[in-house]
């Protein structure tokens, strides 16, 4: 009876190898592996024939238990072409992008785990964990699996998503950090016991524990004892799972040597305790833990107030055109509602899905999906946010509101692979093998003491590891670029992200493109040349001209001001030669002079080739030329204004090498000369080809370069170039090649700009300085032992607190330096 109650009790006892729950009697099992329930059984058996046990290694018993309530056919809905909707956030009818709320997601075998479905089913084409949200964005063929099969795998290893529909638009408020209860609860607990210990050893702090009935001595010191068993088990455990993870992954972080710290004065003072030899040091690991959890409550507390993660309603500037009252008129698109028209041209993108309309649509998601392809779509499909239309204007009505965090989520995939930061990235290095010295340090200057005493060795080994803390190094970088976005975007300058303040600094290239750059069309003026238009041709080119994004086409459409328009059955416009175009049957060229002639089947009386080409040499103004139906009309000349801060611009600029790429004629080199100066490089009837292989040759010379233009005929060279900046009047054609998006209210400020961001090299360098001689000093009055842990655990959050600060408010004075604050 006895040897079988013994029995039981050691099966109690085991464990489920997947989940880490009681196994509660079970006796299902796998060799040597036991297993909670069935449903966890399943699962492990699923890795192991996917190979994909590496899963366990990762972390012990990361599984969730399964829920056994949960049945496949209840996914049967998610067949359904209404709900599915609802759920993805693209859909092509080849590819199909979904994203779900895991909250069972909460440790890197989850993360490692989630992003490898593809493994389990060969459809799953993509799967990428954001680990702070808690979402799984997944992309998967649909020819090869459907979102039910994702679903249903996914909750067959224990990773059931929410499919809550009430709430499938989330207030992104409720996103913002905050600061954990259990940190609070930490906080209480710890500061309780501190505060009692304290009382209780009293009379160790006044020295007459003589007088002390030593019975007394003894429960002081037992419920001493008993007060620090909290302190040390609960209160402290995230430093000790934070070590123990790090260290299963052959990596030692901060935590260890904190983790190490903490558990040496409370082995130490226990041990001191129960052979009565002397009365501990659990009043300073009470007070070390406090501070510690304290200090971490304030940095959480700083770090929140100087996030710097952009708030996408005021970082993310795209506008868009929507029709309302037969009017047209620009609108920023986080204002768009359910029911608007919009107005979408060629290259200009779809900031919130909608149902295509009128016209044809022809959409390249290569914003969305990162592959080039054109996507059909007829009147009445829906159109998914990130789409970029290539063809004539079409009208779509919004059936969900912008999702800005969406839009910028789709800005910072990096395709292109430009967004590492080294100074980033040396930190994190610098950060690794500075624990490894510390530990290396505490452990050397405990040996030294050792020899006179053990006292003061186990002081020095706890002050050491504790005081030393490499966060003000890896915190210095991140903020102060950080705390730069945000003041880039007061100033109405949007950064994609962090690395770009960095690149920034490194350039020592600019180069510009002209129309709508360094031109501005509201001072621009526009005559026509030629045999003048009928009202009838003047509505033919309107409703050519309507179809495209393109500075002049815009300016020369504003200047007709026609209210009658006509669909186009045809429209195609060709980056840096210009549109054509079949309105009731009449077929209209807009563009350069080659592109039009090469299809003029004959001139006109009033306007011949020869008096074109005669105008055009003399001409020092943009032209853009017009032919209906064959016959050269004459063309419109748009007399440039340049900005009227260009040539201080320059003047700012006079350190770097300066280039000018126009696709326009050359009549324009005389006036840019006198601006740009002759050492500058001046290239004109530039073709995106052209521009981008200009780039490219400044590159293989080792120049690091800044390409600003108008994400239209440039997005090439932009997408090439080391910072690519859009610049535009409005920001309906924002070009996602782009690393930045520059208001052209703040053209003048471009060499503040620059400037500032060299600055910001030099702010992360005294930072560093700083940091290190703060390091230097503590571990110096440690290594002596003239330290105390509390007072270690006092500096220690605080040197992280006070980088912080400094970052912050060293970038904002060289801001107001600077003139953006």
């Amino acid at each position: 009876m006895i040897e079988e109650k013994l029995q039981n009790n050691i099966i109690y006892e085991k464990i489920c190898f997947h989940c880490g729950q009681n196994c509660l009697g079970s006796e299902i099992s796998l060799g040597d592996k036991y297993f909670c329930c069935a449903g966890c059984k399943t699962v492990y058996e699923i890795l192991y024939q996917n190979n994909l046990c590496q899963y366990y290694n990762i972390e012990k018993n990361p599984g969730n238990k399964i829920n056994k309530n949960v049945s496949t056919n209840n996914f049967e809905f998610l067949d359904d072409p209404d709900v599915k909707e609802k759920l993805v956030s693209f859909s092509d009818g080849e590819y199909t992008i979904a994203t779900f709320f895991i909250s069972q997601m909460h440790c890197s075998s989850c993360i490692w785990l989630l992003e490898n479905l593809y493994k389990f089913n060969s459809g799953i084409i993509q799967s990428q964990v954001n680990f702070i949200q808690k979402q799984l964005t997944i992309r998967y063929s649909e020819k090869n699996t459907s979102l039910k099969k994702v679903v249903e795998l996914l909750n067959s290893i224990g990773y059931m998503p929410e499919l809550n529909f009430s709430d499938l638009v989330i207030d992104e408020r409720k996103r913002e950090s905050s600061i954990s209860k259990k940190l609070y609860y930490k906080i209480g607990i710890a500061g309780f016991c501190f505060g009692n210990i304290m009382l209780l050893s009293f009379p160790e702090y006044l020295s007459f524990v003589n007088n002390i009935d030593t019975f007394l001595r003894r429960v002081f010191a037992y419920v001493i004892t008993v007060l620090s068993l909290p302190v040390f088990f609960y209160c402290s455990s995230e430093y000790f799972n934070s070590a123990y993870k790090s260290l299963k992954r052959k990596v030692i972080n901060i935590d260890f040597p904190l983790s190490l710290g903490i558990a040496v004065l409370f082995l130490r003072s226990l041990y001191e305790i129960l052979f009565n030899m002397a009365p501990g040091y659990m009043d300073s690991l009470a007070g070390l833990v406090f501070f510690l959890l304290i200090g971490k409550l304030f940095q959480e507390k700083t770090f929140e107030t100087l996030n710097f993660e952009r708030s996408y309603k005021s970082y993310f500037p795209v506008s868009v055109t929507i029709k309302k009252d037969n009017k047209e008129f620009s609108i920023a698109a986080s204002k768009l509602q359910i029911g608007d028209t919009m107005i979408i041209r060629n290259d200009e993108l779809v900031p919130s899905d909608a149902v295509l309309m009128k016209g044809k649509g022809y959409f390249d998601y290569s914003f969305v999906t990162g592959e080039s392809k054109i996507i059909e779509k007829q009147t009445g499909d829906v159109i998914y946010a990130g789409g970029r239309q290539k063809g004539q204007a079409i009208e779509l009505e919004v059936i969900k509101e912008t999702s800005q965090s969406y839009l910028t989520q789709l800005w910072n995939q990096d395709f292109s692979k430009k967004n590492e930061n080294k100074l980033i990235v040396l930190s994190n290095v610098i950060s690794k093998y500075f624990t490894i010295v510390v530990l290396f340090i505490a452990f050397t200057a405990s040996l030294f003491w050792m020899h006179y005493s053990l006292s003061v060795a186990l002081n020095v080994l706890t002050s050491v590891l504790i005081v030393a803390c490499p966060c003000a190094l890896a915190l210095s970088t991140p903020f102060t670029f950080g705390n730069t976005l945000r003041i880039f975007g007061r100033n109405k300058f949007y950064l994609k992200n962090t690395s770009v303040v960095e690149k920034l600094a490194n350039i020592d290239s600019i180069v510009f493109d002209k129309t709508g750059t360094i031109t501005n069309s509201e001072q621009s003026t526009i005559t026509f040349s030629g045999r003048p238009l009928s009202h009838a041709e003047e509505v033919l080119v309107s409703s050519a001209l309507r179809n495209s994004s393109h500075p002049l086409s815009r300016y020369i459409f504003a200047q007709l001001n026609t209210d009658a328009l006509i669909d186009a059955d045809y429209y195609n416009e060709i980056p840096g030669k210009g549109i054509e175009s079949i309105i009731a049957n009449n077929k209209v060229s807009i563009g350069s002079k080659d592109f039009v002639f090469a299809d003029a089947l004959e001139a006109t009386d009033k306007f011949n080739t020869d008096k074109c080409n005669n105008v055009i040499s003399e001409a020092i103004d943009t032209t853009v030329f017009i032919s209906i139906n064959g016959k050269n009309n004459g063309f419109y000349k748009i007399s440039n204004s340049y900005r009227e801060a260009l040539e201080e611009v320059i003047n700012a600029l006079k350190n770097y090498k300066l280039s000018v790429l126009s696709g326009d004629n050359s009549g324009e080199m005389i006036r840019l000369k006198k601006i740009f100066k002759e050492a500058s490089t001046l290239l004109f009837r530039q073709t995106p080809e052209d521009k981008l292989n200009y780039i490219s040759s400044l590159q293989l010379k080792g120049q690091r370069i800044l390409m600003i233009g108008d994400g239209l005929n440039d997005a090439g060279a932009l997408l090439k170039s080391d910072v690519g900046i859009s610049i535009s009047e409005d920001i309906t054609n924002f070009s996602p090649a782009c690393d930045a998006i520059l208001d052209s209210t703040s053209f003048s400020k471009i060499g503040s700009f620059l400037d500032f961001s060299k600055s910001n090299l030099g702010i992360i360098k005294l930072n560093f300085i700083i940091s290190l001689l703060y390091n230097i000093a503590g571990l110096s009055f440690a290594i002596k032992g003239n330290l105390s842990p509390i007072v270690a655990a006092v500096l220690m959050p605080l040197s992280s607190v006070t980088a912080v600060t400094f970052t912050t408010l060293a970038t904002n004075f060289m801001a107001k330096r600077k003139g953006l604050l």
